[in-house]
């Protein structure tokens, strides 16, 4: 059986070691280092089974070393030594994703073992990465079975498998990015990082450090050098939402990133090679942008290898029952509260309604349901706080409107038209007010005052 290889990082040259290390070592094949771009460069062309760090990068955190490897190799378990190792330090680096931290205390046979125990952690983590995924497991991301959504899982289980590039486009809450992730799990990525970002959130500066990192004293504040997304990417995917809305000057780089496959972090002169593949989206039409001048036509092509529009709630409202039944139960778990049902009069309504916020929408209106229902076990259309599409529609016969045959004055006529109203609303719901009420599509307090307006008057309406 082949000794397991180790990746050795000696950055620090004045570091001594103590001689028995040498026999510690001996049960493996060592990769010697010297600095973390030589590390990067190792790690993308060979398996290596275990990691060690030893003494300090000079300009780099411990933390920033471990993140870089791990994104280089995100199964590398890496041991770390340090001859000024205290306990705090160790947490701190554990935290960071270091698999055990070592000072000048520990002997040559703890060091053999962490390290022997570090190799079998990789192979169990490949074992476990290995094992066949459950059939369609993105499918969880997506809910509803309409003709919309059948049309569009089937572009996702066509594109999901390879490593085109994908622009998604839709109205805002249709759950873009959460195509973007079942793109991500219908892929052979689907078991490397999923990074992404929000376009729109950040200024140009701190966009492209974000996007391509880096180094320290690139710019006021880079006490540190730092990876970007790209790089935290590698192998895997990066969704960039809202993609319209990056700078012109920025755009020109995120188009020689996505021909040459190589980013320069800023400050510096070396170009990184990654494999990531690119789902973007926007909620606005791109062309319109090109025609505008304010989206680079190059990059659009570039973007839209393989086009894919999330369809509107409107378009997909067979999907509602099962959206809300999903909704409910996700909010009643996080709230620690039984399970909801709905009524048949909330559904019809839910229905209805245009929903202009889409699935988003249609989310917060489902929690806030679920919180004005207070112990109720189902939940009503008015806890879903919409528009009545049938207020102020009551049947009426013709006559009803005066109930005279001959003219009356304008205020008399009005007040037996709203009575006439009030009385039918009231028969339908069997006199009940808040019914009533909702049927209307007034408040249930305007209701009452209006009831004891015309009983003060002599009128007696049905109650």
């Amino acid at each position: 059986m082949p000794k397991p290889k180790l990746l050795w990082m000696v950055p620090d040259a004045t570091l001594v070691l103590q001689s028995e290390w040498s026999e510690a070592l001996a049960d493996f094949s060592v990769v010697p280092v010297g600095g973390l771009l030589e590390a990067q460069r190792t790690l993308a062309l060979e398996s290596v089974d275990c990691a060690l760090l030893t003494g300090t990068v000079p300009g780099i955190d411990a933390a920033d070393v471990l993140e870089v490897l791990h994104l280089a190799d995100p199964l590398l378990p890496t041991v770390v030594w340090h001859p000024e190792m205290r306990a705090a330090e160790a947490v701190r680096l554990i935290r960071a994703g270091a698999y055990h931290c070592m000072g000048p205390g520990d002997t040559a046979e703890v060091l053999h073992e962490a390290l022997v125990t570090a190799a079998e952690e990789k192979r169990s983590r490949l074992r476990a990465r290995q094992r066949p995924a459950s059939p369609e497991a993105w499918r969880s991301f997506l809910v509803g079975d309409s003709p919309a959504m059948q049309r569009l899982l089937e572009t996702i289980r066509l594109i999901g498998p390879r490593r085109c590039t994908v622009l998604l486009t839709g109205e805002t809450g249709t759950g873009k990015e959460l195509v973007a992730r079942a793109l991500h799990q219908a892929s052979p990525r689907a078991q490397q990082p999923l990074v992404a970002v929000n376009c729109s959130a950040l200024p140009e500066p701190l966009l492209e450090a974000e996007l391509f990192g880096h180094v320290r004293g690139a710019f006021t504040g880079a006490i540190q050098a730092r990876v970007g997304r790209f790089e935290q990417a590698n192998r895997g995917t990066l969704f960039l939402d809202e993609i319209a809305d990056i700078p012109m000057e920025l755009q020109v780089k995120l188009l020689r990133v996505l021909q040459d496959r190589e980013i320069q972090r800023l400050g510096s002169c070396e170009t990184v090679a990654v494999d990531v593949r690119v789902i973007a989206a926007s909620n606005v039409d791109l062309l319109e942008r090109v025609r505008q001048g304010r989206f680079r036509e190059d990059l659009y092509y570039r973007l839209n290898v393989v086009p894919v529009v999330v369809p509107p709630l409107r378009q997909r409202d067979s999907d509602i029952p099962q959206l809300v039944d999903y909704f409910m139960k996700k909010v009643c778990q996080l709230e620690g509260i039984p399970e909801k049902s709905l009524g048949s009069e909330a559904l019809r309504r839910l229905r209805a309604c245009q929903w202009p916020g889409n699935v988003r929408q249609l989310e917060n209106a489902v929690e806030m349901a679920v919180a004005m229902s207070g112990d109720r076990q189902i939940l009503y259309a008015t806890d879903f706080g919409l528009p009545n599409p049938a207020a102020g529609v009551v049947p009426l016969e013709p006559q009803a409107a005066t109930g005279v045959d001959s003219w009356v004055d304008f205020e008399t006529a009005v007040s037996q038209f709203e009575r006439s109203i009030l009385e039918r609303a009231l028969l339908k719901t069997s006199g009940n007010k808040t019914a009533a009420a909702h049927l209307l599509g007034m408040k249930r307090t305007t209701l009452i005052m209006k009831l004891r307006s015309f009983r003060s008057s002599g009128q007696v309406l049905v109650s």
